[in-house]
Formats: structure tokens, sequence, C-alpha cells
């Protein structure tokens, strides 16, 4: 088994998963704020949706070329960038426009993920090592969730954005300290 490649993977994507976590109930309110039909708020997931889409043949091509773990960290410090402007979106036309680059970046978390694990697990354990993958990343997911709520009585919604930009950032460096040809 490729451990630290795992335990890098592992602890890189467990930050994303929290970073994305912390945010998205209240990036659901951002968007209900800005636009206030379900004709919008479905568009804009679709814009999501269709983006992400598109993209992943492109980086299907591109992964034969390029090494996954910039997949993670693009993905990471784009979403780093971003998180930056969420506080300040007020209009629909910047929902979408946002909605086209998260559909953009989550392929990017997407393929270079899978790549990844592929890369990190092997032989007859690999279902028990994935599994253990998935385990670590939905608790992060579900204590961010529950911390989310907690900061927002707390402090501004703002800074939860801005905490997770911070969290995304430092998700992106560790990526690139996950070792894929590790052994033994």
């Amino acid at each position: 088994m490729k451990h630290n490649g795992l335990k890098w993977l592992v602890l890189s994507q467990s930050g994303i998963f929290f970073a994305s976590s912390l945010i998205f109930p209240f990036y659901i309110l951002f968007l209900k704020n800005v636009g206030s039909s379900y004709t919008q708020f479905g568009f804009s997931y679709g814009l999501f949706g269709m983006s992400a889409a598109l993209i992943h043949p492109v980086l299907g091509k591109l992964s034969n070329r390029v090494d996954s773990r910039y997949f993670l960290s693009g993905h990471a410090w784009g979403m780093a960038i971003l998180l930056l402007f969420y506080p300040h979106i007020e209009s629909i036309g910047q929902v979408y426009t946002i909605q086209i680059l998260l559909g953009l970046f989550g392929s990017m978390q997407k393929h270079g993920e899978k790549i990844l694990l592929a890369d990190v697990t092997d032989g007859a354990p690999r279902g028990t090592k994935i599994g253990n993958y998935h385990f670590w990343t939905s608790i992060f997911s579900a204590a961010a969730i529950i911390l989310g709520g907690f900061l927002a009585d707390y402090f501004t919604i703002h800074f939860i954005f801005y905490a997770s930009s911070v969290l995304f950032f430092v998700s992106g460096c560790l990526s690139l300290g996950i070792e894929k040809n590790t052994t033994d």
C-alpha cells in the first residue's frame, strides 16, 4: 500500500470536503437572495452541471500529460479565490458566472481525486482502503456542517466564506504533497 500517498490524499481531500460543506448551506441562501425564482435557481445549477460535463473530456485528455495533483491543487486554489467573491454577489449574472466556474473547478477535483485514489491504492485490500478514505472525508464533511451552524451564530456568514477560502488554499498545498509512486 502506498501509505504516505493515501494519508496525504485523505488529509487534503478532507480539508476540501470540510471547506465545501462549511459554506454550502450558506451559499444556497446567497443564491436565494440574488435570484428569487425557481427558474433562475434551476438554471444556475444546470449551468454548474453542464460546465462540469463539458470539461470532463478535456480533463481526461490532459490527465495523460498533467500530474493529477495539479488538478486537485488547481481546484482548491481556484475555489479559494472564488470564495473571496461570494459575499459580494449582487446579480444573477454573477451567480451564473460563479456556477460555471464551480462546475469547472468541481470537475478538476472529481477527476484528480479518482485518478489519485486509484494510484495510491493497490492490492487485495483496495476496497477497504477506499472505504476508509470515504469514511474520513465524510466525517470531515459532517463536522463542517455542524460547525457551520455554530459559526453562523457567532460570526458573520462572510467570515465563514473567508475561512473556507483559507481551508481550500491550504488543502491545495497539501495536495502537492501526495506521493503517487511510493511502495510498502
